[in-house]
């Protein structure tokens, strides 16, 4: 940092994307977890960075988290800009203990993550996938694909109901099928059935759609208990976050016909998927693509941008999160 530079010192945990990254550079001094030595990257600049920008591809494997030892290294650090709706890669609790506003991507992803769980939702059912398969190997000629499971006789489940939840029940509401929700409080102005309780629900329905935020409190929600209730005949979709589903307790219900099969865009260590999983002909399997279109991550990472600028042009940043409320300015 030369003598002459104003900008704010930022510190940036890994890759993010071009136009993320140009916007960055044109606006702070950025610093780099990622190169070959973090720790002499954050003993000559830790005491000066004011910001962190961080998100899912910075921080794969958790190497990259935005943990409270990291921030204990940047003592002047006052914004943590996350890139995506989930933030549980980022500690909270020690943000809000010094004051640091904590920043997601939320409403700009909404649309494309909830049509995306309905694809999902009718690939895995109708055994899409497999069928293109069937048909790439040859096989037609020698016999139609059989028969597979359908959306006609099912009531849906949404595990949450939040913004993307809602967006997801819209969409199911034409196909004209009964749906369900299960949160921890009834949500207002839904006219869904609520279910205080995630097993109960899960044994009424017969597929569930898990669009709950990371973290200690979801971790493993939909475990055995869960996934006998839903059924040999039952249908899980995971679009929120690997943590949230007991991904041996899957593996094993799948191999035994507990539950009939699983459509999941999201693991738990990810991107490293268990080879059970991929050697099983009932599940559908996506690197973790609910978001990924041109228009919707330019959206994310523009928004990114703008909840830094406007912290650093003393405006409050577009998007807090509700564990990190925005201090006064001085």
């Amino acid at each position: 940092m030369s003598a002459t530079d104003s900008r704010p010192e930022l510190l940036q945990t890994g890759p993010m994307m071009p136009m993320i990254e140009a916007q960055l550079t044109e606006r702070f001094t950025v610093h780099r977890l990622d190169g070959a030595d973090p720790e002499a990257v954050l003993a000559q600049a830790g005491p000066r960075i004011r910001a962190v920008a961080t998100g899912v591809g910075s921080t794969a494997g958790g190497k990259r988290r935005v943990t409270g030892d990291l921030l204990a290294r940047l003592p002047k650090v006052e914004i943590v800009a996350n890139f995506g709706v989930g933030y549980d890669a980022v500690d909270t609790d020690a943000a809000a203990g010094r004051g640091i506003v904590v920043t997601n991507t939320p409403g700009v992803l909404d649309d494309e993550v909830a049509d995306l769980s309905v694809a999902l939702l009718l690939a895995t059912i109708r055994r899409l996938p497999q069928a293109e398969r069937h048909l790439r190997a040859g096989l037609w000629p020698k016999g139609g694909f059989p028969l597979t499971p359908t959306l006609r006789d099912r009531t849906i489940g949404i595990v949450g109901m939040g913004r993307i939840g809602r967006a997801i029940a819209r969409r199911l509401e034409g196909f004209g099928r009964p749906i369900v929700y299960h949160s921890r409080r009834p949500v207002a102005d839904v006219p869904y059935r609520h279910y205080p309780s995630l097993v109960e629900m899960a044994r009424d329905a017969d597929a569930l759609i898990v669009i709950v935020p990371g973290g200690p409190e979801t971790n493993n929600m939909i475990n055995a208990e869960v996934l006998a209730a839903l059924g040999p005949a039952g249908t899980l979709i995971n679009v929120a976050r690997g943590s949230v589903v007991d991904e041996p307790a899957l593996i094993k219900a799948l191999a035994e016909g507990t539950i009939a099969s699983a459509g999941l865009d999201v693991f738990a260590d990810e991107p490293n998927v268990p080879e059970a999983l991929i050697a099983m002909d009932n599940v559908v399997l996506l690197p973790h693509v609910a978001s990924a279109t041109h228009v919707t991550r330019n959206a994310m990472g523009q928004l990114v941008v703008d909840n830094l600028a406007a912290w650093f042009e003393g405006r409050p940043p577009l998007t807090p999160v509700p564990e990190t409320p925005v201090p006064a300015r001085v």
